[in-house]
């Protein structure tokens, strides 16, 4: 049974960083493409990062210029480094990972964690 955990969250000062992990157990995910997405309270589920089997990273417009994907293969992780934090990246933060068509797509994606909830204050 293939399991996905994250942390790392939790509170910041608007400005801050904090970098979230993402953990596979029950396989290796090597070959598969490894994402983000956010769900804030009242709104749509929103695509982060995503890093794919050969290591391309891919950034949905929250990100761009501000948070870093990389994985280590040998730890079956994910990393998100997030900087200049900003309240509106408050939010519950879903590690996912997959074979997806469309990697800023969430139905692509075959494996969920629960997530890790991230809170910026201003």
């Amino acid at each position: 049974q293939v399991h996905v955990v994250e942390s790392g969250g939790g509170l910041v000062q608007a400005g801050g960083s904090l970098r979230l992990s993402c953990t596979a157990s029950g396989r290796s995910m090597t070959t598969y493409t490894m994402a983000w997405f956010r769900q804030a309270p009242g709104k749509q589920q929103e695509f982060v990062a995503a890093i794919s089997g050969s290591d391309s990273p891919w950034y949905g417009d929250p990100a761009k210029g501000r948070f870093t994907i990389v994985r280590d293969n040998t730890k079956n992780t994910m990393y998100l480094q997030m900087n200049r934090l900003k309240p509106e990246d408050t939010a519950a933060y879903i590690c996912s990972a997959g074979l997806p068509l469309n990697i800023v797509s969430s139905s692509g994606y075959e494996y969920w964690g629960q997530g890790t909830q991230v809170t910026v204050s201003s």
